[in-house]
C-alpha cells in the first residue's frame, strides 16, 4: 500500500488488476487508542480527485477529533441519497459490511453510479414517480439494450440502503421506503440458457490453448459438481474477517478450496451461498466426474489452493476470471447469451437429462428446497 504524498496523511493507494484502489486508514496512534473506524474504502472517488482529496481530509479531521474528546463527531443527516449512500458503505455497524466480498463489490458498483445519477436528489423530495423513472433510466444500457437485471440489481441495493437508513432512523428516510413498498417492477425471466457438456469440452480445450488449465479445471468442476464458480475459485476478504486464511495480499486474504480439502478422490466443500444458513457440507467423488478426471490428469502442483491464476501466483481476483472465461467462452464459439454461472444449470440439466431423481439432484447441487430444481 503506497500513500502518495500530494495526498493527504492517511489516504493511501494500492495497484490491483482492475486498476488503483483507494483507502483512507488511521495512524498508529489511533489504532492502538482504540479508534473504532479501520479503514474506509474511496475507491468510488477516484476519478474525481479534489473529491477523493476532501473525503480523506474528512476522515482525518474526524480521527484527530476523537483523539482529543475520545468519540466521534455526530453529522446531521443532510437529507440526500449521496449522504444516505456514504453512511450506509462507511458506518461501522452499518449492514454493508455484513455482505459477503463478492455481494458487496456488486454493491459498490451501483452504488457509485447511483451517486452519480441521483446522489444530490432527496429523499423528502423524491416520489413514487421519480423512482419509477429511475429503474427505467437503468433499464437502458450503453449500448442500448434493455437491463432489466441490472436495474433491479441497482433498485435492491437503493432497497438495502434505505433499509439501514431507516435502522438510524435518518429523518424522512422511513417515509420513502413507505413510497418504495407501494411500487412494484417486472422482473428478470430465468435463465433458461445453459451450456452442453460438448461446450464445456470446447471451452476447456480453449483455457488449455489460453494457457490456464486451472480454468478448465473449474468449468468441469462446475458442470459435474453443479457447485458455483467461486465455491471453486474462492473469495478475496478483507484481513478483518475472522475467518482464516494462509494467503494474503496486501489488506486481503483468500478463502477457499486447497488440494488437502481432496482425500482418496473425494472433495469436501460448503458452498458459499449456503456456509451462513443451511451449512449443507457436500462431497464429490471426483472419480465418477469424467471431465474432472481428464483435468486431473494434467501435470499439476497439488499443493496449496485448487485454482490460481498462473499470472500472478495467487488464486484469482474476480474480474481476471470473469475476463479469462470470457474469453475462453468466445473461443469455443459459445453463444455469448451463456453466462459461466449457467455452467451450474447445465450440469443440472445433464443430470436430469441421464435420469437422476430430483432429489439426488437437489443433494447434488446443495438446495435444501427441491422446489429450486
Amino acid at each position: 500500500m503506497a500513500r502518495n504524498k500530494d495526498h493527504p496523511h492517511g489516504l493511501k493507494s494500492r495497484k490491483r488488476t482492475d486498476g488503483t484502489a483507494w483507502y483512507w486508514l488511521p495512524n498508529e496512534a489511533a489504532v492502538k487508542a482504540g479508534y473504532p473506524v479501520k479503514s474506509v474504502n474511496l475507491t468510488m472517488y477516484a476519478d474525481r480527485p479534489d473529491l477523493l482529496k476532501a473525503k480523506a481530509e474528512r476522515c482525518q479531521a474526524e480521527m484527530n477529533l476523537w483523539m482529543r474528546q475520545g468519540k466521534m463527531p455526530e453529522k446531521q443527516f443532510n437529507g440526500t441519497f449521496r449522504d444516505l449512500f456514504e453512511r450506509y458503505q462507511t458506518q461501522p455497524k452499518s449492514t454493508f459490511h455484513e455482505i459477503k466480498p463478492n455481494v458487496r463489490r456488486s454493491y459498490l458498483v451501483y452504488l457509485r453510479k447511483m451517486i452519480r445519477h441521483i446522489g444530490p436528489l432527496t429523499l423528502n423530495n423524491s416520489t413514487g414517480l421519480d423512482v419509477k423513472e429511475w429503474f427505467a433510466e437503468w433499464r437502458v444500457g450503453v449500448d442500448g439494450r434493455d437491463q432489466l437485471a441490472a436495474a433491479n440489481m441497482a433498485l435492491s441495493v437503493l432497497k438495502a440502503a434505505v433499509s439501514f437508513g431507516v435502522i438510524c432512523r435518518l429523518d424522512g428516510v422511513k417515509e420513502f421506503q413507505d413510497v418504495l413498498a407501494e411500487l412494484e417492477f417486472p422482473k428478470p425471466k430465468h435463465r433458461k440458457q445453459a451450456p452442453t457438456p460438448q461446450q464445456i469440452i470446447a471451452a476447456r480445450l480453449a483455457a488449455h490453448k489460453h494457457g490456464a488449465p486451472e480454468r478448465a479445471l473449474v468449468y468441469a468442476l462446475q458442470f459435474e459438481t453443479t457447485a458455483r464458480q467461486w465455491d471453486f475459485t474462492g473469495v478475496w476478504l478483507p484481513l478483518s474477517d475472522p475467518k482464516p486464511s494462509a494467503v494474503i495480499d496486501g489488506f486481503t486474504k483468500w478463502v477457499g478450496p486447497h488440494w488437502s480439502d481432496i482425500k482418496d478422490g473425494v472433495l469436501r466443500i460448503r458452498p458459499t451461498k449456503t456456509e451462513d444458513s443451511t451449512a449443507v457440507e457436500i462431497t464429490y467423488d471426483l472419480s465418477a466426474c469424467d471431465m474432472v478426471v481428464e483435468e486431473l490428469a494434467h501435470d499439476a502442483v497439488r499443493e496449496g489452493p485448487m485454482i490460481i491464476n498462473r499470472s500472478t501466483g495467487l488464486p484469482y481476483r474476480p474480474k481476471a476470471f470473469n475476463e479469462g472465461w470470457r474469453k475462453d467462452y468466445e473461443a469455443a464459439g459459445i453463444p455469448k447469451e451463456i453466462w459461466n454461472r449457467d455452467t451450474r444449470a447445465g450440469g443440472i440439466t445433464e443430470a436430469r437429462l441421464s435420469g437422476a431423481s430430483q432429489d439426488d439432484r437437489r443433494r447434488l447441487a446443495g438446495h435444501a428446497d427441491a422446489d429450486l430444481l
